[in-house]
């Protein structure tokens, strides 16, 4: 585990406005991803994790497949997903995908795995949905063997039994990086500790301590379980520019509409602008405004849940791809050195 804080970009792929206000085509989406990519890695930022979707409003079905094509144009930032949702997915093919990106790459792989907060994958793929949790702890555990090396001999509930296998290619060097990215469930934060994999908390929404208890029942169940002390990270939505007000009147139209289109599809109540300042100022989700409020959010919380890492899911709905680059710069630029003079100073200098 580096001992520098890092900053990391991620991004679902989400479907932005073209110039002329019309949707942006998936693919030229995709396209934009790798500029922004690009572009994170040479401002020296330390991660780049692209999201598995399967719905209209998101362009990133294969995030290998993405990551491949980054890492071709990049030298430094580690790629990774955010998330894979293995429990629709066989985990000997994610470790081949993702052992050959690691090969492609020269060693910057890494994976979070995770159930997703959406569920078409599903029914797109012939899995029953109420098998949810069975479905998850099945494919871990498969995946927890396959990282060992070697020969595997497995057994579970969900697919077909591997008996004395190698899988192919192996990871060159030490072990492909791999997360468990967890949305509120302090079952999940056990996993990890029992797995040995480092803590990926995804904070959407709502004051981010009270993340706290799963931060700390993931050290005990660590400490408990004999492992070492792994790193934590969070995914959490923001936006940068150069005010307060500006990046919340960029952000603010584009979130309504996509808070709007998935809530409306859950039963929720239409957000309204009061909630999203709420979400936007000290103690919300939202790491949105100038490069100093932003920094400074990121690392209290930071510093409140004892994290290594902290990866802004830059995209937002439908915000232009240009606006984006803008954020990207910023955060680069301006947030990053930021947050690790907050994060190296004593606490009384803290400010």
């Amino acid at each position: 585990m580096s001992e520098e804080f890092q900053i990391g970009l991620d991004t679902f792929g989400d479907i932005t406005l073209a110039p002329d206000g019309t949707l942006e085509p998936h693919a030229r989406v995709l396209r934009n991803v790798g500029e922004e990519a690009v572009l994170a890695d040479d401002l020296g930022l330390h991660a780049f994790g692209v999201g598995e979707h399967h719905r209209r409003d998101f362009a990133i079905s294969a995030p290998e497949v993405v990551l491949a094509a980054i890492a071709a144009r990049t030298r430094r930032i580690l790629l990774g997903s955010a998330v894979t949702v293995l429990s629709t997915d066989d985990p000997v093919r994610v470790f081949e995908r993702f052992s050959t990106l690691d090969a492609i790459s020269n060693g910057r792989a890494e994976v979070i795995l995770g159930r997703g907060s959406f569920t078409e994958s599903y029914p797109l793929f012939g899995y029953d949905l109420s098998r949810y949790e069975e479905l998850f702890e099945d494919k871990v555990s498969l995946f927890a063997e396959l990282l060992k090396g070697g020969p595997v001999t497995w057994s579970g509930s969900t697919r077909a039994a591997v008996t004395a296998t190698t899988v192919y290619p192996p990871i060159e060097h030490g072990r492909l990086r791999t997360w468990i990215g967890v949305g509120g469930s302090p079952e999940s934060a056990v996993r990890a500790a029992r797995y040995g994999f480092p803590l990926t908390l995804a904070i959407i929404g709502g004051s981010p301590r009270r993340f706290l208890p799963f931060a700390d029942l993931y050290r005990q169940a660590l400490e408990k379980l004999g492992q070492p002390e792994l790193p934590i990270a969070v995914h959490s939505p923001g936006h940068v520019a150069r005010t307060d007000e500006q990046a919340r009147d960029e952000l603010w139209p584009h979130y309504e509409t996509m808070i709007n289109r998935i809530g409306g599809e859950r039963g929720w109540p239409p957000t309204t602008r009061a909630q999203f300042e709420r979400e936007a100022g000290p103690d919300g989700a939202l790491c949105v405004g100038a490069p100093m409020t932003v920094a400074a959010k990121i690392a209290t919380t930071s510093r409140v849940l004892g994290l290594s890492r902290f990866d802004i899911k830059y995209s937002a709905g439908t915000l232009p791809h240009d606006t984006l680059l803008k954020s990207i710069e910023l955060i680069g630029t301006e947030v990053a050195p930021r947050v690790r003079e907050l994060m190296a100073a004593p606490e009384a200098t803290r400010r």
